[in-house]
């Protein structure tokens, strides 16, 4: 990308986040963002023995919970709302109207600041390698920030699918609160490879049904969240081991147990960011910081440490893709044509290197870290427009824009199979071109206005061409990572009744293809894949048909020209 202007804008970076140490610029490659001048800125057996056989139903009642915990957040915004007017604290019109004509004013171009790496990793080390000397701390009375947040909503975090008695917390098996505190003990002294294999023996006794002191009354809710507690720590363990493809699916696994317990996200992002997985640990750290604002946290430093730790992922992506180039553009109101014009004009003159195929995405807007504020609605929103090198890495994005069901095959014959050939091209194209550029556009978008479950049928259809290449271990991790994603979706947006079955239906095969369950129906991802290319075929056939019709009508109007003209001449 373009990297002349990143000198005379160093000085505004400490704007963003006062106080906090940022180098110079990385000039190699950046994003650019148009701004007002005065705006800168495999399956283990515990899951299927203790929540497996009930995760659809999990996945239902936690759609009820999410709507319950965002409809209570919507009501404290209304109540501060209220009290804003009532002591006559509203914001003052001028910004409002700033905010409104952004597009209209002269725009700037900005770098996104690079953040150092000890930056970094004094976030990992606040938030993500925490080691808490009581063992049962993340699931029975879990992180509580002092001051906002009402004492139930630490329950609500770690407990979010069942009636919570406060007075009496879920009783431990003692032979498993042994194996915990000896596990945690092994990880504070740095024995984190015996550390480990204790936690893999703690998960081996919940798998037996020794998670809490009355088994056979114990909860599959309570079951997942003890469950949840020993994954994350061993998410940690092999972090600290430098082994991060251990961790990874780990990771996975404490989300999908427990998807409303911020950390867990926040750790799933640093085993991606050690991985090199920039554009997945950005969209990890993101919903981290809205899961932490949506569960009442109020600490504003731990949601700025969270902030920057996404702000420097996506920093990280930007820098390391060379097939595509960046820009964010204000706005508030709905943007007409001539406004995208505009935009692509300025990205034309920015990024003169990725003009070849120039993508503006309208499927939902997309926030920054720096602007964001989850308690305002809606948030400061972007348009996001990106610039491809080459025209085959972007042309795909307009088709995915305007259909609703996702497919990304070149296959012509719908009803025909795919040679081992085709599923290997198929499969390198879903892997190196198009996934990765929907994890980028996805770190900056909670969610999309295309569908709920956006993002993840691509991840499924994915790990159906791995299955059909017998590349196990990797279809393992694809099909955990999009768990993890599809029980996080009712906590980020509100879903239809339709959505709902569409999800429960996903989560299900997902579950009985990890355990290698086999059934007379195809998996709904390859059911809903395959329509998609009897609808391409469809559209083929009938541009086919409006061509031929084309010509044949133009060739009818040139003989009847000829004819005139010959009886004229005679």
């Amino acid at each position: 990308m373009d990297s002349g202007s990143s000198r005379s804008v160093e000085n505004t970076v400490n704007r963003v986040y006062p106080g906090q140490l940022v180098p110079k610029m990385n000039t190699s490659k950046k994003m650019s963002t148009l701004a007002n001048p005065t705006n800168i800125l495999e399956m283990p057996q515990v899951i299927k023995k203790s929540c497996g056989n009930r995760q659809v139903e999990i996945t239902i009642e936690r759609i009820k919970m999410a709507k319950s915990i965002k409809e209570k957040q919507s009501n404290d915004l209304e109540k501060v709302a209220f009290k804003r007017k009532a002591d006559g604290e509203e914001k003052p019109a001028g910004k409002k109207e700033a905010k409104m004509i952004e597009l209209d004013s002269p725009l700037i171009t900005l770098p996104l600041p690079h953040i150092p790496l000890k930056n970094i990793m004094d976030v990992e080390v606040k938030l993500v390698y925490i080691d808490e000397e009581d063992v049962s701390y993340e699931f029975v009375k879990s992180f509580m920030p002092t001051g906002i947040r009402p004492i139930y909503r630490a329950a609500e975090i770690v407990y979010p699918l069942r009636v919570l008695n406060f007075s009496i917390p879920p009783q431990i098996d003692k032979w498993l609160q042994v194996a915990l505190k000896d596990a945690s003990s092994c990880y504070r002294q740095k024995k984190y490879a015996v550390a480990a294999g204790q936690f893999r023996t703690a998960l081996e006794l919940c798998s037996k049904g020794a998670a809490l002191g009355k088994p056979f009354e114990a909860s599959s809710e309570d079951i997942a969240s003890v469950a949840s507690f020993i994954e994350t720590k061993l998410v940690m363990c092999y972090l600290r081991m430098r082994k991060p493809d251990l961790a990874l699916n780990h990771a996975h696994r404490s989300i999908v147990l427990n998807p409303a317990y911020f950390r867990n996200h926040l750790r799933q992002a640093t085993v991606f960011r050690c991985l090199e997985r920039y554009s997945e640990a950005a969209r990890s750290a993101m919903i981290a910081d809205y899961m932490f604002w949506l569960c009442g946290g109020g600490e504003q430093c731990i949601s700025k440490l969270i902030k920057l730790y996404w702000q420097a992922m996506i920093e990280e992506a930007i820098t390391r893709t060379e097939s595509f180039s960046v820009m964010y553009t204000p706005f508030a109101t709905k943007i007409r044509a001539d406004k995208i014009e505009k935009v692509k004009e300025v990205f034309t003159k920015t990024h003169p290197a990725y003009v070849d195929y120039i993508y503006t995405d309208l499927q939902g807007f997309h926030m920054l870290p720096q602007t964001v504020d989850w308690s305002s609605f809606p948030p400061q929103q972007y348009l996001l427009t990106l610039g491809f090198k080459s025209k085959e890495d972007g042309k795909f994005l307009e088709k995915v824009s305007s259909r609703k069901l996702p497919t990304f095959t070149e296959h012509k014959t719908p009803f025909g199979l795919l040679t081992r050939e085709d599923t290997v091209r198929h499969m390198e194209t879903m892997g190196k071109r198009i996934l990765p550029i929907l994890d980028f556009i996805r770190s900056t978008q909670l969610n999309s206005s295309l569908r709920a479950c956006s993002g993840v049928m691509e991840k499924l259809q994915y790990a159906s061409l791995l299955s059909q290449l017998q590349r196990v271990k990797e279809q393992s991790q694809v099909i955990n990572q999009a768990m993890a994603e599809l029980a996080t979706i009712p906590y980020l947006q509100d879903i239809s009744q339709q959505e709902a079955e569409l999800l429960q239906s996903l989560m299900a095969d997902a579950m009985d293809t990890l355990e290698g369950r086999r059934n007379d129906k195809e998996r709904v991802w390859n059911t809903i894949q395959k329509v998609g290319r009897i609808e391409d075929f469809l559209y083929q056939v009938e541009d086919s048909f409006l061509k031929t019709k084309k010509l044949r009508t133009a060739r009818r109007q040139k003989t009847k020209m000829k004819r005139l003209q010959t009886v004229q001449q005679s």
